[in-house]
């Protein structure tokens, strides 16, 4: 009889040691956590210690709200029939309030900003000339973040900065460009020396 109750003892203690332990859970900083009851969302838990109830609640997922930069390679053709290569990166994060959009309306934000940044370029360069495009940089990635702003504030997220970081025309332009820029160079030369 007394193995049988010191055997119910030690059960009891392993449950309550469970249930205490089971209720607390940490997060980290910049992270946000998402508890579901019943796979029901419930609630977001901030950075530090945080309880639920066991076997009740659940840890969903965990958001960063850090900055995260996506580097893309967007390929256009220019007005002037010029095949163009734009790598844009796009600085974004999930707004703290806004975690549990975030979470459940947007499964891939990566495939989402990249449309949403492919469907502005092929709105954009198409109709300027290669020199258009090179001037235009900075009005191109305004046009981007403005477009981009507007679009995934839906889904939860914050578009922090938008940078054209280069226009590459293809390689076959390039040498045509250099070439010209030094026959140029050579016309001035031989007038001067003339």
């Amino acid at each position: 009889m007394e193995l049988l109750a010191s055997i119910a003892a030690v059960i009891g203690v392993i449950i309550v040691l469970t249930l205490i332990l089971g209720s607390f859970f940490t997060v980290k900083t910049a992270q946000v956590a998402v508890i579901t009851r019943f796979g029901k969302f419930l609630r977001v838990a901030e950075a530090g210690l945080s309880w639920k109830f066991p076997y009740i609640d659940s840890v969903a997922g965990l958001v960063s709200l850090r900055v995260n930069q996506i580097t893309l390679t967007m390929e256009t053709k220019t007005k002037d029939n010029v095949f163009v290569t734009i790598p844009i990166s796009v600085q974004n994060r999930v707004r703290p309030e806004k975690v549990y959009d975030a979470y459940y309306k947007l499964s891939d934000p990566v495939a989402q900003i990249k449309s949403y940044v492919e469907q502005v370029i092929l709105g954009h360069v198409p109709g300027m000339t290669l020199d258009e495009v090179f001037a235009s940089q900075s009005s191109i990635a305004a046009a981007v973040k403005q477009e981009l702003d507007a679009d995934m504030a839906t889904f939860g997220y914050e578009i922090v900065n938008v940078l054209v970081t280069d226009i590459v025309p293809d390689q076959k332009v390039k040498s045509a460009m250099n070439d010209i820029n030094a026959a140029q160079r050579d016309r001035k030369s031989t007038r001067l020396n003339s």
